[in-house]
């Protein structure tokens, strides 16, 4: 083994992926079959198995909807499904127990992108080892970049994706939810699912949050999980994590 060469004999990073959106303003599959045959004029291979979101939020929803028959034509054309957006919460569960994630994209508060491109940028962060009050877990930093805020409780089967912003939760965050974002993610909180910041790759980003019960945590694909528990000076206390080097460090914040 070169020495360039990792001694590890796999790494696992969290990634994010580019899925393209499929918006359906129909479910029925023969409907949605003839329109995929005229779009790609019955060719198989056609998408060349891009994965996709289901966008419903356009349909007029009238009975159940066959999600598996939903699946299976759209890989019939070398879409792979992933994840469904836009869909009434009484269909949350049947959509999960198909093998499909939930999908929540909201878009950046514009009044807030203007204000914070406004702002002056925040001074550095302090050092690790100088106390931080818990105050500070609550101002986002002024990075010039917009922030989506999410105000209600994040459910399990959840995925939030803050594409090129911060992430500001003010709700809890339930266990088997997935909050991502390109920015830092402030949770005004208990954060209970996953929370994987930095997407896009900024090592700089970190994840607040005021009671850290996670069971995933992620910077810049760098990730640390937490079957066996957290030590008790950081269970469900207010929390930081940030990135040092190769490694995720879970700081707690104290007054």
């Amino acid at each position: 083994m070169s020495k360039n060469q990792s001694s590890k004999p796999i790494e696992i990073k969290i990634s994010t992926v580019v899925a393209v959106s499929a918006i359906l303003r129909a479910t029925d599959t023969a409907t949605l079959d003839a329109a995929m045959k005229n779009m790609t004029g019955g060719a198989s291979d056609y998408f060349d198995h891009e994965f996709a979101v289901i966008d419903v939020s356009g349909c007029d929803f009238t009975g159940e909807v066959d999600w598996q028959a939903l699946i299976a034509l759209f890989k019939s054309y070398s879409l792979n499904p992933v994840a469904v957006r836009g869909a009434p919460a009484e269909m949350e569960q049947a959509i999960i127990a198909s093998g499909l994630s939930i999908d929540t994209l909201v878009k950046p508060r514009q009044d807030l992108q203007d204000e914070q491109v406004a702002v002056e940028p925040a001074p550095a962060p302090a050092p690790a080892a100088a106390p931080v009050h818990p105050a500070a877990a609550q101002q986002p930093q002024a990075s010039g970049v917009p922030a989506m805020i999410i105000d209600t409780p994040v459910r399990a089967g959840q995925r939030i994706y803050a594409r090129g912003a911060d992430l500001i939760v003010t709700a809890v965050v339930n266990s088997g939810a997935e909050l991502i974002a390109d920015g830092s993610i402030h949770i005004y909180a208990p954060l209970r699912g996953r929370a994987l910041a930095g997407a896009s790759g900024n090592a700089e980003a970190r994840i607040f949050t005021l009671s850290m019960e996670a069971e995933l945590v992620s910077i810049a694909g760098i990730y640390r999980t937490f079957e066996s528990g957290l030590p008790q000076d950081l269970a469900k206390k207010a929390a930081q994590v940030r990135l040092a080097g190769d490694r995720i460090d879970v700081l707690s914040i104290r007054a």
